[in-house]
């Protein structure tokens, strides 16, 4: 381990082999903090908080802390953050609201400066969230997702994976999988085909993914017809299954 001789550590704190924490860090006593895991000056991680390995976290991070909820009384509840996940400056992470539950950040995930991530967010692998993008409580962004600069998500909405959402967009309904969607409030525009195409998607699935859109976005169906057609007429494969589930699992409605 290389610490800071400024650096204030909890002596019950589980600091493991190769970790690097810099100049004026403060660590709780109920954080574990993985292998050669990087810290850098003046970041705080707090509570019932567990980072992985291999992380490495930028100057005047908060991770841990408090949440932004009226109902938290106290409880125990956690911050999880995976492996390999690059965390910038003065990003924020909250730990959950209630007992026993946790906000999760998978694996090597980009979180750039000034993003949050509220109480009980779910943020799966592979994500990026572009400086000033903020998650409100419960919400989700699943794998290979993109948020681009300054976009806001609504309490318990779900961005699926492979979407792509752009700058400054307004979030309060599910972005679908695959989707490029931007506005305030949010449109879905198409297929994020450069998103997929860069991330070595198979041509042939890209091309049912687009027949699918174009039901569902352009047929002029309300969304259960549109479901229903694709069933019938496109070969019922991974991605089109995924997709299928993720708009009849919505609870918020998925933005058209």
């Amino acid at each position: 381990m290389t610490i800071h001789n400024t650096a204030v550590i909890s002596p019950s704190a589980k600091i493991s082999k190769g970790v690097k924490i810099g100049p004026w860090s403060v660590i709780g006593e109920n954080v574990e903090i993985g292998k050669n895991t990087e810290i850098a000056s003046n970041v705080v991680i707090d509570g019932w908080t567990s980072i992985g390995e291999n992380n490495k976290i930028s100057p005047g991070a908060v991770i841990g802390t408090v949440p932004q909820d009226v109902k938290y009384d106290g409880a125990r509840a956690y911050v999880k953050i995976g492996n390999g996940n690059i965390i910038r400056e003065y990003v924020t992470i909250n730990r959950a609201t209630e007992i026993e539950t946790e906000t999760l950040v998978e694996n090597n995930n980009f979180l750039m400066a000034y993003t949050h991530i509220a109480h009980n967010c779910r943020v799966g692998s592979n994500v990026t969230m572009v400086n000033f993008s903020g998650l409100s409580g419960h919400s989700v962004l699943e794998d290979e997702c993109v948020l681009a600069g300054m976009v806001g998500i609504h309490q318990g909405a779900r961005v699926g994976k492979f979407a792509m959402v752009g700058g400054l967009s307004k979030v309060v309904k599910d972005i679908p999988p695959f989707a490029r969607a931007d506005g305030h409030p949010t449109r879905i525009y198409g297929l994020n085909t450069i998103g997929l195409t860069r991330k070595n998607i198979p041509a042939p699935v890209i091309e049912k993914l687009k027949k699918a859109y174009k039901i569902l976005f352009r047929s002029g169906m309300n969304t259960s017809q549109a479901l229903g057609k694709i069933e019938e007429e496109i070969p019922l494969i991974d991605e089109i299954q995924y997709l299928i589930n993720f708009i009849k699992t919505s609870d918020r409605g998925i933005c058209k």
